[in-house]
C-alpha cells in the first residue's frame, strides 16, 4: 500500500483502498495488458489519492464505490489516449468490448479479472517467492514492508523480487488462463492466501493486534476460488477455508478490554463465534471425506481440536502433538516446529520443550523471529528460571516491529521484576 494513503488518517479511504485496490488493478490490467500492470497500479493509486482529497473537502459521496470505479475508468481512458498505450490497447481489444463501453464494471467481470490476475502472477516462469509477492502487492495492496514480514525478509529483497516478477509478468497473457492452468497453479495461489491471512492474524508493523481487513481479504480471495467453476481440485481450498474460519471464530476473544493480547488459556470461550466454527467444520467434513492428508488439512484439524475443547485443560494435546508430527513429516518448517514445541510443553513439560527449541535454533534461523525468544520466555517463566525468561523477553522485544507486541513484552518484563535477583531488576 502507498504509505501516503496509509497515513492519510482517512479511515474510509483506507478501507476502500484495501477492499477495492486489487479489483481495480485486475480489471484495468485486463484492458491495458499485463505489460502495463504498473501503469494500472499507478492509476489506482491516483484514484485513491483523489478520493482522499475530494472526500475530505466535499464529504463522502452516497456511493463511494461507484465514485472510485468511475474515477479509475476515466483515468484509464486518459492513459489509453497516450501514444505508447493506444496501439497495444487497440490490438488487444479489437475483438472485444472496449473499456469505454464497460460501464459499470460488472461483478462478474471484476471476479473473473481477479481470478485471471491471481493465476497469471503464479505462472511457472515466475519464481515462487515472486509469485506470492506479486499477488500480495497487486491484488491485495500490501506495502513492501508487509510483504517483507510475510517472507521473514527485508524490503530491499522484496523490491527486487517485485521488479523481477513484474518483468516476467509482462510476458504472460491474461487470456491464456484456462481451467487446466488454474488447477496446475492452485497450490501457489493457496500459499499466497495463507500468507495473507497470517499477516492479518499476526500483524508485522501496525499498532494493531489483528488486522481484520487482511484476514477478510484472504477469505474473500479463497471464496472467489470456491465459487469458480474453473477450480476443480478443491480439497486443499476447503482445508484452508476451514482453517481460516476456525481462526476467525476466536477474533473477539483474543484481546482484552484493556488491549492485552490473550492466549488460548486466557480467552473467554463464550465469545467464540459458533457460526464461524460451524462453517469451518462443514468445510473440514468435506476434506475428511476425501481422505487426503495435506498441510492445510492437518492445520485445520489442529485448529478444530482447539475450537471443540470445552476448556484449555480439556484440549486433546496428545492428539494435537501427533498431528504436528505428521505436519513436520510433510514440511520441515521451523515455524511448525516452534508451534509443536508449545504443544510438547503441555504433554511432557516445559523442560522438554526448551530442549526441542534449542535444537531447532541450532538447525535454522528461527532465532531471528521474535516468537522464538517470546516462546522461550514463556517456558522459562513456567520453570521459574526468571533470569533466562528476562533475557528471552528482551530479545523478543528487540526483534519485533509491532508496537503492541513491544508493549506486551514490556508488561511481561515488568511482571518478572519481583522474582529477579536485585542486580538484574
Amino acid at each position: 500500500m502507498d504509505e501516503s494513503l496509509e497515513n492519510s488518517g482517512n479511515t474510509l479511504t483506507s478501507h476502500f483502498f484495501r477492499t477495492e485496490y486489487g479489483k481495480l488493478v485486475a480489471v484495468i490490467s485486463r484492458y491495458l495488458g499485463n505489460h502495463h500492470v504498473e501503469t494500472a497500479e499507478d492509476i489506482v493509486q491516483e484514484t485513491m489519492l483523489r478520493a482522499t482529497s475530494h472526500w475530505e473537502m466535499n464529504g463522502v459521496p452516497d456511493n463511494p464505490k461507484a465514485w472510485l470505479y468511475t474515477t479509475a475508468k476515466n483515468l484509464s481512458l486518459n492513459t489509453i489516449k497516450r501514444g505508447k498505450y493506444q496501439r497495444d490497447y487497440a490490438a488487444k481489444n479489437s475483438l472485444k468490448p472496449n473499456l469505454e463501453s464497460a460501464v459499470p464494471f460488472s461483478e462478474e467481470l471484476i471476479a473473473d479479472s481477479q481470478l485471471r490476475m491471481m493465476f497469471c502472477c503464479c505462472h511457472p516462469s515466475v519464481s515462487e517467492n515472486s509469485q506470492i509477492a506479486l499477488v500480495l502487492k497487486i491484488l491485495s495492496g500490501f506495502s513492501i514492508q508487509e510483504i517483507a514480514h510475510a517472507f521473514f525478509s527485508n524490503t530491499e529483497t522484496i523490491n527486487k523480487r517485485l521488479v523481477r516478477g513484474r518483468k516476467q509478468l509482462r510476458q504472460v497473457s491474461l487470456e491464456l488462463v484456462n481451467e487446466k492452468v488454474i488447477n496446475q497453479r492452485l497450490d501457489a495461489v493457496l500459499k499466497t492466501i495463507y500468507l495473507l491471512f497470517n499477516e492479518g492474524y499476526f500483524p508485522s508493523s501496525k499498532n494493531e493486534i489483528i488486522r481484520f481487513d487482511l484476514c477478510l481479504e484472504a477469505i474473500r480471495l479463497a471464496q472467489l476460488l470456491q465459487e469458480s467453476k474453473s477450480v476443480q481440485l478443491k480439497t486443499d481450498l476447503h482445508s484452508l477455508l476451514a482453517l481460516m474460519y476456525f481462526n476467525v471464530s476466536r477474533f473477539n476473544s483474543r484481546v482484552s478490554k484493556d488491549g492485552k493480547v490473550l492466549d488460548l488459556k486466557e480467552q473467554d470461550r463464550s465469545l467464540w463465534d459458533e457460526n464461524s466454527i460451524q462453517t469451518g467444520m462443514q468445510y473440514l467434513e468435506e476434506v475428511t471425506q476425501s481422505h487426503k492428508i495435506s498441510k492445510y488439512a492437518l492445520l485445520a484439524t489442529i485448529s478444530a481440536h482447539h475450537c471443540a475443547a470445552p476448556t484449555y485443560e480439556q484440549t486433546k494435546w496428545n492428539d494435537i502433538l501427533g498431528l504436528y508430527d505428521q505436519l513436520l513429516s510433510l514440511e520441515q518448517s521451523p515455524i511448525v516446529a516452534l508451534n509443536r514445541a508449545v504443544v510438547l510443553s503441555e504433554v511432557e513439560g516445559a523442560t522438554k520443550a526448551i530442549e526441542a527449541l534449542e535444537v531447532l535454533a541450532s538447525q535454522s534461523d528461527i532465532g531471528q523471529y521474535y516468537m522464538y525468544p517470546f516462546t522461550l520466555g514463556e517456558l522459562y517463566k513456567r520453570n521459574q528460571e526468571w533470569d533466562k525468561a528476562l533475557e528471552a523477553y528482551q530479545n523478543a522485544q528487540r526483534l519485533t516491529a509491532n508496537p503492541r507486541d513491544k508493549e506486551l513484552l514490556s508488561k511481561k518484563i515488568q511482571d518478572l521484576v519481583p522474582n529477579l535477583p536485585s542486580q538484574l531488576s
